[in-house]
């Protein structure tokens, strides 16, 4: 058996805004049950919600931590099924944060695009046009590579027939943008649902320019 050790001050701390997030997901609707999943990177160590374990009965005692091969060195609760996708993100990027769910509009728009339509000029915040990653099992390397593919150049992905997966720099950056994607979805599945009308899309070009000027939104120093 592989010895683990005991979490550190700041493991401590990431383990409580972690487990806060992961309750967030499901007040917000985000989630039903146990379903999608959170993780924080601390150094070289991921910690993530474990498998099947209802969010409002982790406690301080529950950190589930492993490190970037996937071997488990904190705690003995098993780690999510989707440990892959979130290792696959850390491995790849500079994230510190991974947000992964199965919102119900931006899971129904999985189920009919490859892409989501311009609808909203926040898509730029995600790096551009969010793109639907093809469809694999769940807890698969399979489904981490077509994630992969699909979150290139982006901060955020829909899975196909699944759910989403937002990453940032920060846990309140990543869930941000969970909560935004999911908002733009429900918004193009409203505007699209009137009969004989079809809703106005952004131009790649409007896209870009919307890029450029959140590169200095919010406050400064």
């Amino acid at each position: 058996m592989t010895e683990r050790r005991r979490a550190g001050e700041e493991e401590v701390r990431a383990w409580a805004e972690l487990v806060g997030a992961a309750r967030r997901t499901v007040t917000d609707g985000l989630v039903v049950g146990t379903s999608g999943n959170v993780s924080v990177r601390v150094g070289e160590t991921v910690l993530v919600t474990p498998s099947g374990v209802p969010y409002d009965r982790l406690t301080p005692d529950d950190v589930t931590g492993v490190d970037l091969t996937g071997r488990q060195v904190l705690g003995t609760l098993v780690p999510t099924s989707e440990l892959p996708m979130h290792l696959a993100v850390y491995r790849t990027t500079g994230a510190r944060a991974v947000v992964h769910t199965h919102a119900v509009h931006a899971t129904a728009v999985s189920t009919l695009v490859d892409e989501l339509p311009l609808i909203h000029y926040m898509a730029a915040a995600l790096g551009g046009p969010v793109r639907v990653a093809r469809y694999a099992t769940y807890g698969t390397d399979e489904l981490a590579g077509n994630m992969l593919r699909a979150l290139d150049g982006r901060t955020g992905c829909l899975l196909q027939n699944h759910g989403t997966v937002t990453h940032g720099t920060t846990l309140d950056q990543a869930y941000d943008r969970t909560a935004q994607l999911e908002w733009m979805c429900r918004l193009w599945l409203t505007a699209s649902s009137l009969p004989a009308l079809s809703p106005s899309l952004l131009t790649p070009e409007q896209l870009a320019e919307v890029g450029e000027r959140l590169r200095d939104y919010g406050q400064r120093g």
